[in-house]
């Protein structure tokens, strides 16, 4: 398996990436019946989006934490970030729901955030080191 000594600017886009999704999923799982209308966005669609990122947002922070990491557990925050960008692109695009103008402005601006974190990670690793089995940089 190959290992990473996470820079400090991957420790950091984990860490935000954490944050945002603790606090993105705390107010869509609580404020859903009140988001749905304004955003033209079932109630139920909030609540479950909500829900998914709390377990996300834990699994970012222990990650964030680590100074020695999988190389595939950042590719695949990486590749889960492409997929909720690509996700919320299809839902304005496919029409899968009605959202209110608010509701795209929502849409759009959380998928700019997912995407700008994304970049950071990108970076990070790219800056971090590649580690042997005995923990030395290589």
């Amino acid at each position: 398996m190959s290992m990473i000594r996470s820079s400090r600017l991957l420790q950091n886009a984990l860490a935000i990436d954490a944050t945002a999704c603790a606090g993105m999923g705390l107010l869509l799982a609580a404020a859903a019946p009140m988001l749905g209308a304004p955003l033209g966005l079932p109630e139920m669609f909030l609540r479950g989006a909500g829900l998914v990122l709390l377990p996300c947002a834990a699994a970012l922070a222990l990650l964030s934490r680590r100074e020695s990491l999988p190389r595939a557990a950042i590719l695949a925050v990486v590749g889960i970030n492409i997929l909720w960008v690509a996700d919320s692109l299809a839902i304005l695009l496919l029409g899968w729901f009605s959202p209110t103008g608010l509701g795209i402005a929502f849409v759009l601006a959380q998928a700019a955030a997912v995407g700008i974190v994304t970049g950071l990670e990108i970076l990070g690793l790219g800056r971090s080191q590649a580690v042997t089995p005995a923990g030395e940089p290589c």
